[in-house]
């Protein structure tokens, strides 16, 4: 009798632990009250999403980050020609003594030459003041022109040199307030854009200083030398006759501009302004 039920006894442990180990996978999507709600969680997401596990997303998030990071964070360098205002763009180079500078290409705001010096030829005007400086290089060719041009009896004197974007904005202003801004902008540079703000460019005009920066100057016997001889001391017209579709702006015979003797000479031999010469698209209106 103690044998049979030792028997029995060791047949019904035997049974209960293989019940117990063939049921075991079953159970375990059933949670227990008593589960933490960590658990709770993981189990969850596990067994309701068919979408990658919440821990493989996160360990996914780091390798996109620098992917991302680079795209975002871009040199200012890596962008072409930084955008001013609309189509008007921001010139790499301002210190270049050949720089284009147009309605649609902007010196910084912050730019003003590191070189700039007052030409020893006479202005309409006796103060020493912004508008009487140059580049050093631009006022070494202007007082050579100038020494030539009187060679051949014609005198010479300045009006306008440098202006700073300061300066120019203030002019600007006030040609607007005079004639407004459509009508300005034919014959006046939005500030930035103005070659005046590079120091190589000036106006000039008779010594009697009649027709400073007046149409009335085309046409003088002054207008007619610095026309034939400026590209020889390094200068261009910039705004030439006929041109104003292409340059902006309306035949300014008072208005030169130094390049360089080599660039200057090739403009005048070619007949072009420094739009075409440089093949950019013309400016028009």
């Amino acid at each position: 009798m103690n044998t049979k039920m030792t028997y029995s006894l060791t047949l019904f442990v035997a049974l209960s632990i293989v019940t117990g180990c063939s049921s075991k996978s079953e159970s375990t999507p059933t949670l227990s009250p008593a589960a933490s709600p960590t658990t709770q969680a993981t189990a969850t997401a596990t067994s309701s999403s068919p979408s990658p596990s919440a821990t493989t997303a996160a360990s996914a998030t780091p390798k996109a980050t620098p992917k991302a990071t680079a795209g975002a964070v871009v040199p200012p360098t890596a962008s072409p020609a930084p955008s001013k205002n609309g189509d008007i763009q921001v010139v790499a180079k301002p210190e270049s003594v050949t720089v284009l500078v147009n309605k649609m290409n902007s010196l910084p705001s912050s730019y003003e030459p590191t070189d700039l010096v007052y030409p020893d030829i006479p202005f309409i005007f006796a103060e020493k003041i912004e508008k009487r400086k140059m580049r050093s290089s631009a006022a070494k060719a202007i007082e050579k022109l100038v020494a030539g041009a009187e060679k051949d009896g014609i005198h010479l004197a300045g009006v306008s040199a440098y202006r700073s974007y300061a300066t120019q904005k203030s002019v600007f202003q006030r040609y607007v307030l005079k004639d407004g801004e459509e009508k300005a902008k034919t014959y006046s540079a939005v500030p930035g854009t103005s070659e005046h703000e590079t120091g190589l460019a000036i106006d000039v005009t008779g010594s009697d200083g009649k027709c400073a920066a007046e149409d009335c100057f085309g046409g003088t016997k002054e207008a007619n030398w610095l026309e034939k001889h400026a590209a020889e001391y390094g200068f261009i017209i910039r705004y030439p006759k006929g041109k104003s579709a292409i340059t902006g702006y309306q035949y300014e015979p008072w208005h030169i501009r130094y390049v360089g003797v080599d660039v200057s000479k090739d403009i005048e031999a070619k007949k072009v302004t420094m739009e075409e010469y440089y093949n950019a698209v013309p400016v028009s209106k």
